[in-house]
């Protein structure tokens, strides 16, 4: 397997500890970004533990968050939760997370746009 440098951060929304990465490539919606936040966590995992990764072996650290300079008007960043099942490649978009919508403030002030 072969590795590939991406610029991201590991931060805290709250209590949950998540991978926030920029927004564009990779981080574009489709397999390519799905595979990458599925790694990034360790995941699938068929022992359920996420031992190769970031994520902590249950759904609620399993979790995390695209952040970037807004793409409509009047918006004040772009902000995409996401939810990366353990066990299955499965990322789900439709949720939120509180905690990790926390970190968006921080995000946008330690990124630089």
């Amino acid at each position: 397997m072969s590795q590939q440098k991406i610029r991201a951060v590991y931060m805290r929304g709250g209590n949950q500890p998540l991978p926030r990465l920029p927004p564009g490539r990779p981080s574009a919606a489709g397999a390519a970004r799905d595979r990458v936040l599925s790694g990034a966590l360790g995941s699938p995992d068929p022992y359920g533990r996420q031992l190769d990764g970031l994520g902590g072996g249950i759904s609620s650290l399993s979790k995390a968050v695209i952040i970037g300079p807004p793409t409509l008007p009047g918006a004040d960043v772009d902000y995409t939760f996401a939810q990366v099942d353990i066990r299955s490649p499965v990322v789900d978009y439709k949720g939120n997370c509180g905690n990790c919508s926390s970190a968006v403030v921080p995000s946008r002030s330690t990124s630089g746009w």
